[in-house]
């Protein structure tokens, strides 16, 4: 069946039609007429119109006449709508605005998932004005009054047909509305077939949408098909522009003579990568080198795609649409064409490769005392995996076993003093797959951390910091602070919402656990939880609570500080090969630092190196340049681009997100159905009326256990104690609890495993 619009009651029945019909006026008797309203119903009709004056919802003229109340047009706001899984949704406002306006589901009107939309807002017009909106969790509440431009994403489904109707049922639980197909739009589909559709035309919230089929994914179910309903779901793409390719394919693959003249010359120096066993592209390499008075010099060296990927070009433009790379559970969708990821950008051992060096000099204590920052040119020693440096750290044996050694030590230096100073530790939990030649999932295996992973870690943490410092941090030549005056992009982390940290309180008290949140919560407090979980069956799922209930990071010219680091300032500088505002924050340290010109083979590097030019200590160049080593138009230039590309990046890294969680979700159940009939040990993690989540803790596979296959007893749902209990035998199901399940039902297309409990 399609799924119809909910039934308006009266109220909302007025208010959508008088948005419909702003600039006009109406009788009584003609709102019945176009309504379609009863003689009985005409007391109701007569007081619902008082009550919807007197809330001034709607306007009454002279002679009872009623008309829709129009916002003033400083009133009106212009955003993209983000639809909400639990429904309505959110719009990101666009400059000269920020924040956010939440939309109620009646209110959406016709809008879609991406649309740019018009909104007229409920809240006073300072709201939107408020320098950090979104601390407060009671958004602006606003309707949508205008789709001004569709975003054309397209919508993932089963195509199904029914007596009359032949219609696309979405994947997608943010999209209540079944999609229309008419006659000669079904792209030869069948029905059962996993389908793309687009929407063509929408004029009523009152009708469905109306649309047509331009892709056939495969048969519903199949593994292929699921994957790729994944990426067209999320709108990733998956192939290259021609225009795009063909830049990337003009870049030289050699470095050009005069590339290594004016860079800092590493090529001596012992660096190397450290990397994940399947990784292709590697955007950074580490040195260290221990100085005679017992100072380390750490080197982080990054990629230098800025020199490739000129701002403005067809890769820039396709590379700030796509924001991040995407890493499915099978398959990589970079952000740059394979020629400059996996080639002439990637650090890859025994050539030479163009990068941008932060060069630390640190105590035994892992305080900064000195650094520089400059493009440079290395030559990576070795590639090693994690697994590799862990074996080598674990037997003192191997390649570059000292060095290694030396920084596995200032990596614990750091994490200590990063953790004392407030720092949060989150065990994220991960999987990967092992798959057989046809694609299938054949092995689930947990990812471990390891030391090795903390080391690389640290080293990038301190180098982000370290970048962002030296922004904040610049002065003038009066000696004044001028970072306010340097459009740049930072990586934020609100602090968390009050009443989201007292249910993660009410959440772990469940397993037992305490969680001080009265008066606000600390990092510190936070910290202990983790760890006092730590190596327990309910880590992963009191993990991804913790994670749940504090803000997102996100990027954004303002610098608020990243509470879960606890760092008052932090930015992307690390990957730029594959996130889009690491290549950012690489061109304008270029343009607030222009470099020194050096001969070819000057290493530039003296025991004690200089600070990395000072404001004030810049050159005659750089001065011509204007006070800020750009002029006056590029500062507003960038003042205006820079929160649009912060916001398109946080909109793409959530949207990887969710597209990497999903894809994962397609893989673990195509590798249940070969599990059918076993046993697994599990968790509780989740507890409703109508049953008991559980987690598979080596696998992080989810599933349900119905109320309707707990035969042993009625059991009721105790809501406050997060429980259900049975009614005769008191047996009680808690969160936390552990369980041994047995999978008896695995669903591909809804993405759903069953499991029922074993005594």
């Amino acid at each position: 069946m399609m799924k119809a619009a909910p039934p308006l009651s009266l109220k909302d029945r007025l208010l959508e039609f008088f948005s419909r019909h702003p600039r006009e006026t109406f009788k009584m008797s003609e709102i019945v007429r176009r309504l379609t309203i009863p003689k009985e119903r005409h007391p109701e009709l007569r007081q619902t119109l008082r009550e919807l004056e007197r809330k001034n919802l709607i306007r009454r003229e002279e002679r009872k006449h009623y008309g829709h109340v129009k916002p003033p047009e400083s009133h009106h706001v212009i955003g993209t709508l983000r639809i909400l899984k639990q429904g309505g949704g959110i719009v990101q406002l666009h400059a000269p605005h920020e924040g956010e306006v939440r939309i109620s589901q009646r209110l959406m009107k016709t809008g879609l998932n991406s649309d740019i939309v018009r909104v007229a807002i409920f809240a006073h017009p300072s709201s939107i004005h408020q320098k950090n909106m979104n601390r407060d969790k009671s958004l602006p509440e606003g309707e949508i009054v205008e789709v001004i431009k569709r975003s054309g994403e397209p919508i993932v489904g089963q195509l199904e047909k029914s007596k009359h109707f032949t219609f696309v049922a979405p994947d997608d639980s943010r999209i209540h509305r079944d999609v229309f197909i008419p006659a000669g739009k079904t792209h030869g589909a069948r029905p059962g077939d996993k389908v793309v559709a687009v929407v063509e035309e929408w004029q009523s919230a009152h009708l469905n949408p109306e649309g047509a089929i331009i892709e056939v994914l495969g048969k519903k179910g199949e593994v292929r098909a699921e994957m790729l309903s994944v990426a067209r779901m999320f709108n990733l793409p998956t192939h290259f522009p021609r225009e795009v390719i063909e830049e990337s394919q003009e870049i030289p693959g050699t470095i050009p003579e005069e590339e290594y003249r004016g860079r800092l010359d590493l090529r001596k120096e012992l660096c190397f990568t450290i990397d994940p066993e399947d990784a292709k592209d590697f955007d950074d390499a580490v040195s260290l080198e221990i100085l005679p008075h017992g100072d380390y010099k750490l080197g982080v060296h990054i990629a230098d795609v800025s020199h490739y990927v000129k701002e403005g070009s067809a890769l820039d433009r396709e590379a700030l649409k796509r924001g991040t790379s995407v890493y499915l559970a099978d398959e990589v969708i970079p952000m740059l064409p394979e020629k400059l990821s996996n080639e002439v950008c990637s650090l890859r051992p025994y050539e030479d490769r163009l990068t941008f060096s932060a060069m630390m000099i640190l105590d035994d204590k892992g305080v900064l005392k000195d650094y520089t920052l400059e493009k440079s040119i290395i030559n990576s020693r070795r590639r090693f995996t994690y697994e590799e440096v862990q074996k080598i750290l674990d037997t003192g044996r191997g390649d570059h076993a000292q060095s290694l050694r030396q920084m596995h030590d200032l990596a614990q230096i750091l994490l200590k003093k990063r953790m004392k100073e407030g720092s949060i530790d989150f065990e994220t939990a991960e999987v990967k797959f092992r798959f057989d030649d046809e694609g299938k999932p054949v092995e689930i295996v947990k990812k471990k951390r390891l030391d090795a992973h903390r080391l690389i870690e640290d080293f990038m943490l301190l180098a982000n910091k370290t970048v962002a410092g030296h922004i904040v941090h610049a002065k003038n030549e009066k000696g004044s602070a001028e970072a306010h005056l340097r459009p740049f992009v930072y990586r934020v982390h609100d602090s968390p919402d009050a009443e989201k940290i007292q249910e993660l309180a009410a959440f772990v008290g469940q397993f037992g656990y305490a969680l001080n949140a009265s008066g606000g919560i600390t990092s510190t407090a936070l910290q202990k939880l983790l760890n006092d979980i730590r190596g327990k069956e309910e880590e992963a799922v009191i993990n991804e609570v913790a994670i749940r209930s504090m803000a997102k990071a996100v990027y954004s010219p303002k610098n608020i500080g990243h509470f879960g680091l606890g760092f008052k300032h932090y930015t992307h500088f690390t990957s730029p090969i594959r996130r889009y505002p690491d290549l950012v924050v690489h061109r304008l340290l270029m343009e607030y630092q222009p470099l020194p010109v050096r001969q070819a083979g000057d290493s530039g590097l003296p025991e004690r190196p200089v600070r990395a030019s000072r404001p004030g200590e810049r050159s005659r160049e750089a001065g011509l340049a204007g006070k800020h080593g750009m002029t006056v138009k590029r500062r507003q230039e960038l003042l205006k681009r820079l929160p649009e590309i912060s916001s398109q990046a946080s909109l793409m890294e959530l949207r990887a997100m969710e597209a990497e969680r999903e894809s994962v979700k397609v893989m673990q159940v195509e590798y249940m159905k070969r599990h059918l009939g076993d046993e697994f040990r599990a968790v509780v993690s989740g507890v409703a009326h109508f049953g008991l989540f559980v987690e598979i803790a080596d696998l992080l596979v989810e599933g349900l256990i119905r109320v309707r296959d707990l035969e042993d007893d009625y059991y009721i749902y105790d809501e406050k104690n997060y429980a259900l209990v049975g009614r005769r035998t008191k047996k009680r199901y808690r969160l936390g609890d552990k369980v041994t399940v047995q999978v008896v039902r695995v669903d591909p297309e809804e993405r759903e495993i069953d499991f029922v409990l074993v005594d």
